[in-house]
């Protein structure tokens, strides 16, 4: 089945191409045309294919700085109109070089006004309240999801208690990127995008909830960390994660960021020391006779003396708890071994 939006682009190409064979054969008839009857249908179709390639321009672009462009270069029309009804009256300029002085002069005003309202859009919404430039809406901010703080699943119970106030934005490429994550040959790779994946259906259903997929993407870049810093910086939204990295790199384009792990830093810790839990041992720690599980939503647990124990599932002990930036670190030891 063909794509609605594919198939109007096909209607569009057809469209023009008849337009420019009808208005070729009626009205442009000329020796060139009588040879080649074909050329002003081709001519058509090819208008049909910029205006498609304009469109597929204008989708990395918010709608904030396209209406900005266009009301930008209809003032700068009208204050062109203006001028020209001042020329015609108060100049002799002949009629060939007054079209000339039209023509440069409407290009002139409209580009002007186009880069000046779009350079100073809030102002410009200040001294005209009605006009909103602005892509949040009236009281909501924009909250673009990574695809870390997704698997990480805390911004589900977040959202629940509604102290995450704004609308949810899940771009189409990080959504991409977690599906690409649940189908790895990576078992733990695959277990923590099916995770996220199960995540996002819980917060689907969640009737207080509104998530959003957004289209737009950025195919000149490469890494989805980029393409959230740029559609941050379009829309003027924050960036909700819980990567370090991310984090300093939005906050050095001046992107707001919404960090989940900065937020458990004021809050008290999931787990205590003293406490148990079951993991199981997947791998061999930095350190002499570590051992390095994994809970569900990715957290690391350095469990001593666990080398030796990798493959089995064992109850620990929690001996402390690291909070960073970067994350949270449990530590612990077996719990046979702390009677």
């Amino acid at each position: 089945m063909i794509p609605m939006i594919m198939l109007l682009r096909i209607l569009l190409v057809g469209a023009f191409t008849f337009a420019g064979h009808y208005l070729g054969f009626h009205y442009f008839s000329s020796a060139l045309l009588d040879q080649f009857p074909w050329l002003s249908a081709t001519v058509g179709g090819l208008a049909g294919f910029v205006v498609i390639l304009i469109d597929l321009y204008f989708q990395r672009l918010s709608v904030r700085n396209i209406l900005s462009v266009l009301i930008g270069a209809t003032l700068g029309l009208w204050v062109h109109s203006l001028l020209m009804q001042v020329v015609r009256n108060y100049a002799a300029i002949p009629q060939d070089q007054l079209r000339q002085f039209g023509i440069l002069s409407a290009s002139v005003f409209a580009y002007l006004g186009a880069i000046t309202i779009l350079r100073g859009q809030d102002e410009f919404a200040m001294m005209i309240p009605f006009v909103k430039f602005t892509a949040k809406g009236a009281t909501e901010d924009i909250i673009l999801l990574d695809t870390s703080v997704i698997i990480d699943g805390r911004v589900a119970d977040i959202c629940e208690t509604a102290f995450l106030g704004g609308k949810l934005y899940l771009p189409r490429f990080v959504l991409k990127e977690l599906q690409l994550i649940a189908d790895s040959s990576d078992p733990l790779k695959r277990n923590r995008g099916r995770r996220g994946l199960d995540i996002l259906n819980r917060m689907k259903k969640n009737p207080m909830l509104e998530i959003k997929i957004h289209e737009t993407d950025f195919s000149e870049l490469n890494t989805v960390d980029a393409k959230l810093v740029k559609l941050g910086q379009e829309l003027g939204g924050k960036v909700l994660t819980n990567d370090f990295n991310l984090n300093k790199v939005a906050e050095l384009q001046g992107v707001k960021v919404l960090n989940i792990n900065e937020l458990a830093n004021a809050l008290k810790p999931i787990v205590i020391p003293g406490e148990m839990m079951q993991v199981r041992i997947l791998k061999e720690g930095k350190e002499q006779d570590q051992g390095v599980a994994y809970l569900d939503d990715g957290t690391m647990v350095v469990v001593d003396n666990g080398r030796k124990r990798i493959g089995q599932t064992l109850s620990v002990t929690i001996t402390s708890v690291l909070q960073t930036q970067a994350g949270r670190m449990i530590f612990a030891k077996p719990t046979d071994e702390s009677r």
